[in-house]
């Protein structure tokens, strides 16, 4: 069983390193700036009972994600953890500019050298939980929750995955692309047919969807076909192929193309920019599934999307019924910073930065 799930069911707090499985080189302070293994040697012989209040903080409006991973780092690296006193708020709290989301009070060099790492872990979940946050939110701008598709696996390194997933879901992406994006949280990844099957089939995609079909019958069948730039043309193909068991169609018209649609109907034109998936293309495709009776076909839409976009979309009424998104959500935009501010307890900070006590926080055992 997945510690989420104990988690979920009220068993355990936090998830821990059974969650996590950090590299064990952070002990050795391989991953943290020279100049705080310094300090920690410094500190250890000229200054060594002095206790500190070291405070995070970040400067948006958020949804905060990373405590759990933090506090598992603290307490897995941290020289006697057990005697450090935490207090934290949790992932997926709504967080303010310079609210306080987490305080860490012991000796210096029993922690300080994790600094780095804390800012680094909570910037990037806060980022992707936030930016998933907020692409989920202008998915539901029609009054219909629209489901967001997490497809971030080719924007960035592999090893990022699974945290990331876990941030999404945070934010509430519950489909992601592959099983490591689930790891932490899910079961297994989601997802049908890339271009590159389309390909193999010599661009047939009704070829190809009888195929995929054939392998993985207990699968929704939702198949791509923007593949010949022709997607009204491809959709209706499969849907006359496969009726009731198509369940959807995705279109991931390229930025650059234009689809045959407007080929063949020049009198559309001239008041919208036609290339890549726009509304009017997603507007005459649901026309033509609706007119041949595939009412129950759904649109996923992917490529480029990012809030601002689905916003647009949602605006003007797009029927698109899910959104498939990658880069947009990978984009490190939340940077937090940890500050030394109370040493024995009384006022020590630097110039603009003081303790900003937060009753959200609560104790970690």
């Amino acid at each position: 069983m997945k510690e989420i799930e104990l988690k979920l069911q009220g068993k355990i707090k936090r998830l821990t390193n059974k969650t996590f499985k950090f590299d064990e080189r952070i002990r050795d302070g391989w991953f943290s700036a020279v100049y705080f293994l310094k300090t920690r040697e410094i500190v250890r012989e000229f200054c060594p009972n002095n206790i500190v209040t070291m405070q995070f903080f970040q400067k948006e409006h958020a949804v905060l994600c990373g405590t759990d991973e933090v506090i598992a780092l603290v307490k897995t690296f941290a020289d006697e953890p057990e005697k450090l006193e935490i207090y934290s708020l949790k992932d997926g709290d709504k967080i303010s500019p310079f609210e306080t989301v987490l305080t860490i009070t012991g000796p210096y060099q029993n922690f300080g050298y994790l600094e780095g790492i804390i800012d680094g872990i909570l910037a990037r979940r806060t980022s992707v939980a936030t930016n998933v946050y907020n692409v989920v939110k202008a998915a539901a701008l029609s009054g219909v929750q629209k489901p967001i598709i997490f497809m971030g696996d080719r924007d960035d390194h592999y090893t990022q995955q699974a945290g990331d997933g876990y941030a999404a879901f945070i934010g509430g992406s519950t489909a992601q692309a592959t099983h490591a994006m689930n790891e932490w949280w899910g079961k297994q990844g989601m997802g049908t047919m890339p271009h590159a099957l389309i390909q193999l089939f010599d661009g047939d995609v009704v070829a190809a969807a009888k195929a995929y079909h054939a392998k993985y019958p207990e699968d929704d069948l939702i198949v791509l076909v923007d593949y010949n730039n022709d997607c009204i043309t491809d959709a209706l193909r499969v849907a006359r192929e496969f009726g009731d068991k198509l369940k959807g169609v995705r279109v991931d018209t390229s930025r650059t193309m234009i689809d045959q649609y407007f080929i063949r109907h020049p009198e559309v034109l001239g008041t919208f920019d036609p290339r890549g998936v726009n509304p009017p293309l997603i507007f005459a495709l649901r026309e033509a599934l609706d007119r041949e009776g595939f009412h129950h076909v759904k649109i996923m839409v992917s490529g480029g999307f990012n809030e601002q976009r689905i916003i647009e979309f949602e605006k003007q009424g797009v029927p698109v019924d899910m959104y498939g998104v990658g880069s947009s959500l990978l984009k490190i935009n939340i940077g937090f910073t940890g500050d030394n501010v109370l040493l024995n307890g009384k006022h020590q900070a630097k110039a603009g930065r003081r303790y900003r006590p937060n009753p959200r926080l609560e104790k970690v055992d």
